[in-house]
C-alpha cells in the first residue's frame, strides 16, 4: 500500500509459480494514507486480506476510511469506502462477516463491522476505547475462533483482550502485561497468539513471546520474550499450517524464524536469523503465500519486496530475490498476499 497523503493506492502483483512477482498495475483505495516516509503508521496489518481469499481490506489513514477490494486472480475492484469511526486507522482484523478496525490518534479505539456482499455496516454500539489517547496501537487480531479480539498499546505495553459478543460487540476491555516493545501479533491455526517485541532498542534486543487465549480475551503465556537475536523486530507471520513463525527485523534487513509447538511453544529455529534482504532493505510488513510456500516483507526505504522460499519440512528460508520498482522512502505501509 502506498500509503500516499495525496491518495492511497494499492500495487498489485501477479505470482509465478516459483514465487516471483509481475506487476500488474495500481488501484485507487478511494481515500487518502498518512504520507511520511520509513513506517509512517507504525503498525501491522494496514493491508488485510480475508480468509476466504475474496476480499482485500485496506486503512486509509489520512481520511479516516476502511475500503474494500473484490479479488479476481491479480486483479483489485474497490466495492466500498466507509468512516472508520475514528482518526488514523492503522490496521483491520477479519473473522467470518466481522471486521474490526484500530484507530490509533484522538481516543484510541476499535470499530466494528459487518461484511457482507463486499460492502461494510458498522455495528451499532461496537466501539470500544483503549487505556488513553493515542497509545501507539499497531496490531489487532481475532482469535482464531473468533471468541477474541487483541489488540497492542504498543506505548504502555499491553496487550487488550476484549471478548466478541453473538451480535459482533466486545465485552469490556481486559489489559495483558506484554514484554517490553510489544508491537505485533499473529494467530496460529492451533491458537497461538505470537507477539514481536522490539526491545529496549539495543542490538539484538528484540525478542518473540506466545500465548494461549482464554475467555475474554485473557491471555496466558507460554514462551516469554525468546530472543530475536536481530534489532527491531516488529512485525510477524505464520505459516498457514501453524508450524512456524517468522519476523521481520528491519534495522538489519533479516528475518528471524521459530517452529511452533502444539502446546504454543516456541523453539528458534537453526541459527535463528534464517533470511537476509539486501542491506539497508528497512523490511517492515511481512506476509505468507496462502499455500505456504512463500514468505515477502516491505522493503520501505528501497522501495522494493523481499521474496522467499519455504522449507515446508525445517523452515528454513531460502532468498529469491527482490522486486524493486516502488518509491524508496516514500511512506510504503502494508503488504498481503493470497
Amino acid at each position: 500500500m502506498s500509503n500516499d497523503a495525496g491518495g492511497n493506492e494499492i500495487y498489485v502483483y501477479a505470482r509465478t509459480d516459483y514465487g516471483a512477482l509481475i506487476p500488474r498495475g495500481r488501484v485507487s483505495t478511494g481515500g487518502r494514507g498518512s504520507g511520511g516516509k520509513l513506517d509512517p503508521l507504525i503498525s501491522q496489518g494496514s493491508l488485510k486480506v480475508t480468509a476466504d481469499g475474496q476480499r482485500l481490506l485496506a486503512v486509509n489513514a489520512g481520511s479516516g476510511t476502511l475500503s474494500v477490494f473484490e479479488i479476481d486472480g491479480a486483479d483489485l475492484r474497490l466495492t466500498d469506502q466507509v468512516p472508520t469511526g475514528g482518526a488514523e486507522p492503522v490496521a483491520v482484523a477479519q473473522h467470518g462477516n466481522l471486521v474490526y478496525v484500530l484507530n490509533n490518534a484522538g481516543t484510541s479505539n476499535v470499530v466494528g463491522f459487518k461484511l457482507a456482499g463486499g460492502h461494510l455496516k458498522r455495528i451499532a454500539h461496537s466501539l470500544q476505547y483503549l487505556s488513553g489517547n493515542n497509545v501507539t496501537a499497531t496490531s489487532i487480531q481475532f482469535s482464531v475462533d473468533g471468541q477474541s479480539l487483541l489488540v497492542v498499546e504498543h506505548g504502555p505495553n499491553k496487550i487488550d483482550g476484549f471478548g466478541v459478543n453473538a451480535d459482533g460487540t466486545l465485552t469490556t476491555r481486559t489489559a495483558n502485561a506484554a514484554s517490553p516493545g510489544v508491537f505485533a501479533l499473529s494467530v496460529a491455526r492451533n491458537g497461538t497468539v505470537v507477539s514481536s517485541e522490539t526491545g529496549p532498542g539495543t542490538a539484538n534486543g528484540s525478542t518473540v513471546s506466545s500465548f494461549r487465549v482464554a475467555v475474554g480475551g485473557v491471555l496466558a503465556p507460554v514462551s516469554v520474550a525468546v530472543p530475536a537475536l536481530a534489532d527491531a523486530n516488529c512485525w510477524n507471520a505464520i505459516t498457514p499450517d501453524g508450524r512456524f513463525v517468522y519476523t521481520s527485523n528491519a534495522a538489519s534487513g533479516s528475518l528471524s524464524g521459530y517452529a511452533i509447538g502444539a502446546d504454543g511453544s516456541l523453539t528458534p529455529l537453526p541459527g535463528t536469523v534464517v533470511g537476509f534482504n539486501p542491506t539497508g532493505s528497512t523490511n517492515l510488513d511481512i506476509t505468507i503465500s496462502s499455500d505456504g510456500k512463500f514468505v515477502y516483507t516491505l522493503n520501505s526505504a528501497t522501495g522494493s519486496i523481499g521474496e522467499f522460499a519455504i522449507n515446508p519440512s525445517t523452515g528454513a528460508l531460502t532468498a529469491l530475490g527482490v522486486t524493486a520498482g516502488l518509491p524508496a522512502a516514500a511512506g510504503l505501509n502494508g503488504i498481503a498476499a493470497n
